[in-house]
């Protein structure tokens, strides 16, 4: 196997300005290359495939690094047609950073704990050779303080946060980035060969990504039809979402024609980017510190045969099923086999957390931290921990022909299939016995 050799250090000099690209993979409406171009000349856009994530990955087929890959060779065809080229590492961003000498870096935003630090580490490497980092707000629409209570407090319930984001929310929120007034800034640089795959150490998976395509037909319908996971009721955009492949303003602009629904669902995006903001001990501990004392019975296989889709659950195996062949899980899904591991098997919400961290192509720590505490009844604005999802009901309600479970549980209605791991009244009596000792 090859290994990716880094492009030279002498790309960048102090007339160099660099736009480090991360969760924002796009060249159109994107903040912190609109303000790289529009204030200095010879701007780099530079992408880095930090070891320090890519390390922790055991999957070597994971299809998020493959997402990503995609994008960047699509930026690069972009860059090139503009006389300019995508500049791709491969390793640690602080030693990227002392290796080269730009005059300034431009980046957007991440709120995650871990990227915290390492933008930390990078503008104190900056400033010690005499360059400026500069950061802005790109992948939400409001941040951090920006939607407060009327005492300065973070909110904590999302009905009343919803409430104050749309109050405040005026068409500047919306507005496009012009990067194309500016592209004449870029760099004028030769095509740079970016990795393969297998030459920063990852396989083909096989999973087929979601088009980058917004289907207005379906946004207008969300509310009558993303509740049912056999229907095309959802846009798929999620993935886009998360890595920046398309723009949250543009998003949340056509929400604000077509859907409310729909918008709400990126505010719960911004919401529990927030949350994560304000409250970072979510991140490994439960929102409410009460939550803590629950007796989880961990129990090794059941959480195997959870994962795996064989808990004689169809709606629940579905679900697993799913996510497991094409990292996508439709959101009412979410929630029931989110409630199944945590409720019906007493297992920590931070195992199922864990898993679906390693196989969503949208994965995002905060909101797949507020889905899973949520579903446990320990996050902020949960469900009460006394509601057990009934998974046939929820079929009843939502696969009611049974389409969805078919589709990924073929086996459905056979001799062959499972019985269930567990007795649907008996989990219900058990967990909130569990709770309720814990939670005095």
């Amino acid at each position: 196997m090859k290994t990716y050799k880094n492009p030279s250090a002498d790309l960048f000099d102090s007339s160099t300005t660099v736009c480090w690209l991360r969760r924002d993979l796009r060249l159109q409406d994107n903040a912190a290359l609109y303000r790289a171009l529009k204030a200095n000349k010879n701007v780099v856009c530079v992408f880095i495939f930090d070891t320090t994530i890519l390390d922790k990955l055991e999957d070597k087929t994971d299809a998020r690094v493959e997402f990503i890959l995609e994008a960047l060779n699509n930026l690069q065809s972009q860059l090139v047609e503009r006389g300019s080229s995508l500049v791709v590492f491969h390793g640690n961003p602080v030693d990227v950073y002392k290796s080269i000498n730009p005059k300034a870096v431009y980046t957007n935003h991440d709120y995650e704990p871990y990227a915290q630090q390492r933008d930390e580490a990078v503008k104190k490497i900056l400033e010690q050779k005499g360059a400026t980092f500069h950061t802005f707000k790109d992948q939400v629409i409001f941040e951090k303080d920006e939607v407060l209570k009327d005492d300065g407090k973070p909110y904590t319930v999302f009905t009343p946060y919803s409430r104050k984001w749309k109050l405040l929310l005026k068409p500047f929120y919306l507005k496009s980035y012009p990067t194309e007034k500016y592209f004449g800034s870029l760099k004028k640089l030769n095509p740079i060969l970016l990795p393969e795959l297998n030459e920063i150490g990852f396989k083909k998976s096989g999973i087929i990504f979601p088009q980058r395509v917004i289907k207005q037909s379906i946004i207008e319908k969300y509310d009558q039809q993303r509740n049912f996971p056999a229907k095309a009721g959802t846009t798929k955009l999620s993935v886009h979402l998360r890595f920046g492949t398309v723009s949250i303003r543009k998003l949340a602009q056509v929400a604000l024609k077509k859907n409310e629904v729909w918008l709400n669902e990126l505010i719960w995006r911004d919401f529990y980017h927030m949350i994560l903001w304000h409250f970072p001990h979510v991140g490994t501990k439960a929102f409410k510190p009460a939550y803590d004392a629950i007796e989880w019975r961990n129990d090794v296989d059941e959480f195997k045969a959870w994962c795996e889709g064989r808990t004689g659950y169809p709606i629940v195996d579905a679900g697993m099923r799913e996510l497991n062949t094409t990292g996508f899980m439709h959101n009412r899904v979410r929630m029931i086999v989110a409630s199944f591991l945590t409720k019906h098997l007493l297992i920590d919400w931070r195992w199922g957390e864990a898993y679906f961290a390693k196989k969503l192509l949208d994965f995002d720590l905060a909101a797949n931290n507020g889905g899973w505490q949520w579903a446990a009844g320990s996050g902020c604005d949960a469900a009460p921990y006394f509601r057990v999802f009934n998974p046939e009901l929820q079929t009843e309600k939502f696969d009611p022909e049974f389409k969805y479970i078919k589709q990924w549980v073929p086996e459905f209605d056979t001799p062959q299939y499972l019985k269930p791991i567990v007795d649907h009244k008996f989990a219900r009596d058990r967990v909130l016995k569990v709770y309720k000792e814990a939670l005095g």
